[in-house]
């Protein structure tokens, strides 16, 4: 009993976006309305409909374990960069990876700017991403003239908006080939499972029961097989979802096997005491919110080969959505709890709910008070569980 309780506090957020996916199946199969969730057409949709907010919520889940911190200028990072993007390419025909360059400079020297202010200036996050929202939009908005820049050329976005094999391949060859690669992702996710355990038994480290790793591998690898057949039956791989993919598990492995990675963990527990064990808090925090910006940048290449433009509206709540996946995927509002994994869940979570309510054709002010909700929802349940333990 202990262990299936374990199991399930371990794995809420993932068990739960399964029951939600379900569960939007089963009634958008009895109302009778549109094709349902989890047909082919729909989850690649939710994968390039969802990657920025993937993207970002990595990159925002750094600056929360640092305390609780957040990043509000994050849409107007991407809305600037995607208008550089287009001034560069389409009105001035630079080459293609040269702007993809000055994109992620222009990215990385805002964060680090903001970085600067928050880390040495001691600025509050609040108020210099605040403000930071503000002017960066507005410098962007000054650059766009209030029209947008279109299109862009092929060999942009083949790079962030293509398929794995590619346009006019034979629909066998395609699934054939998802198949494939759904059995190497799923052999290589069971030996970095089985790696793992060894070495931290060898380290003397306390491990979960082998039921628990199990049924962890069992039910992430039939997502998967499951997940790559149905987007073989459709285009074939995103190529978005390989962007994707390594992102995640660079900053997953940064984050529980680096040292740095462990310092902002540290920090959100106790900045003070993390200070008084020799932690530089200050090279950490601007660390966090350098890579931010350089993540924006990057949500802002994609964001630009998936529109086919760099519009006025781009970048508009977004970082209300990457703040929300990282608190509704276990984030501590507190800082030092949280997983890159838990905030992709928690990306595909609100994804799941935008695509269901659609399809369901839910009036889009519910659908923000159903969203609002889940978050404020998420945000309690921390806190109670937080008050538990210390009162405990």
């Amino acid at each position: 009993m202990e262990k299936a309780k374990s199991f399930l506090s371990k794995n809420a957020m993932f068990i739960g976006l399964i029951v939600v996916m379900l569960l939007f199946e089963m009634l958008i199969r009895s109302s009778g309305r549109g094709t349902m969730l989890l047909s082919p057409f729909h989850l690649t949709n939710l994968i390039s409909q969802n990657g920025y907010v993937v993207i970002l919520a990595t990159g925002m889940l750094l600056c929360i374990l640092t305390g609780g911190n957040i990043d509000l200028s994050v849409g107007s990072v991407v809305i600037l960069v995607s208008a550089i993007a287009g001034v560069l390419i389409v009105d001035m025909g630079v080459n293609v990876y040269v702007t993809i360059l000055i994109c992620l400079l222009t990215g990385t020297a805002i964060g680090a700017w903001q970085a600067f202010l928050i880390a040495y200036l001691r600025v509050p996050p609040f108020v210099t991403t605040l403000a930071g929202m503000l002017i960066f939009r507005g410098i962007a908005l000054l650059i766009l003239g209030a029209q947008s820049i279109s299109p862009f050329p092929d060999n942009y976005r083949v790079l962030f908006n293509s398929f794995i094999p590619g346009a006019g391949s034979d629909p066998a060859f395609i699934q054939n080939l998802s198949l494939t690669l759904a059995v190497v992702v799923c052999v290589g996710f069971i030996g970095l499972q089985i790696f793992s355990r060894i070495s931290k038994e060898r380290k003397g480290y306390t491990v979960e029961s082998i039921y628990s790793m199990l049924a962890r591998i069992i039910i992430i690898s039939g997502v998967v097989m499951f997940v790559f057949t149905r987007l073989g039956e459709n285009r074939g791989i995103p190529i978005l979802l390989v962007w994707l993919a390594a992102i995640v598990m660079i900053y997953s492995y940064f984050t529980q096997n680096t040292i740095p990675g462990r310092y902002l963990y540290a920090m959100g527990g106790n900045e003070k005491a993390a200070r008084l064990s020799g932690i530089n808090t200050k090279r950490m925090k601007f660390f966090a919110y350098t890579n931010m910006g350089f993540l924006s940048a990057v949500a802002a290449l994609v964001c630009v080969a998936r529109f086919n433009a760099a519009t006025t509206t781009v970048g508009v709540g977004f970082e209300l959505d990457a703040i929300g996946a990282c608190f509704i995927g276990g984030a501590s509002a507190y800082g030092g709890i949280g997983r890159v994994g838990g905030a992709v869940i928690g990306a595909i979570f609100m994804g799941v709910l935008d695509m269901g309510m659609s399809i369901m054709g839910l009036d889009v002010n519910l659908q923000r008070v159903i969203k609002g909700s889940v978050l404020l929802a998420a945000v309690i349940f921390d806190v109670m569980s937080k008050s538990r333990k210390q009162a405990a």
